[in-house]
């Protein structure tokens, strides 16, 4: 049981840590905005994983192999969102201003949006529906009881919390975020085209 606990823990640090758009949400919220506008997008992305987990340790893959029409309005409604994302954040980029430090100020009354947000990135997420539908299901089979699923289920969300604290801590730090205030036309817009990027590959891969 414990090598069960083991290695979950390692396999979902390890997906944790492989960028993708839960990531670049949380950066790019913590250096453009403030810690704590962060930290709600942080809250947002658990509640999708805790929401993933469940599914999958209720059988997720098994649903998406019966269901192929389920998986195919899963993965181009989250590609849309994810492209719509990516929208936001280019016409972002095109509109900056050169008084972006104004700009945490203003933001801080948004947590609730962020939170939101941060929600839909991670159901959207390509990178949850694959590896919550295959690569997860692998260690939750017939032969896992009732307390080890429980067991797991919160591992990955305490993982999932704290793994994206340290993001959003890091990327909220002063030095960080005048460098972002240096560059911030060019970092929103890469992080606009990435989320694009995402939703395409995630609707023409299906």
């Amino acid at each position: 049981m414990l090598m069960l606990f083991l290695t979950v823990a390692l396999v979902h640090i390890v997906a944790l840590m492989s960028p993708g758009p839960d990531f670049f949400f949380v950066s790019q919220t913590a250096v453009s905005r403030s810690r704590k506008e962060a930290m709600m997008g942080v809250l947002g992305i658990t509640m999708g994983v805790m929401v993933w987990a469940a599914v999958a340790l209720l059988g997720l893959n098994l649903i998406l192999a019966k269901m192929a029409w389920l998986h195919n309005i899963i993965m181009v409604g989250g590609g849309l969102y994810l492209c719509w994302m990516g929208y936001q954040m280019l016409r972002g980029a095109l509109k900056k201003e050169e008084s972006v430090a104004a700009e945490p100020n203003v933001e801080l009354a948004t947590g609730g949006r962020s939170f939101v947000r941060g929600l839909l990135t991670n159901l959207a997420n390509p990178k949850a529906i694959i590896y919550f539908g295959s690569v997860f299901s692998l260690f939750v089979g017939d032969d896992v009881g009732a307390g080890a699923r429980w067991g797991i289920f919160l591992l990955i969300v305490v993982e999932t919390f704290a793994w994206f604290t340290v993001v959003a801590s890091l990327f909220a730090l002063p030095s960080m975020r005048r460098g972002y205030q240096r560059l911030a036309k060019w970092i929103d817009g890469f992080a606009g085209a990435l989320f694009a990027g995402f939703g395409i590959h995630l609707i023409i891969s299906r």
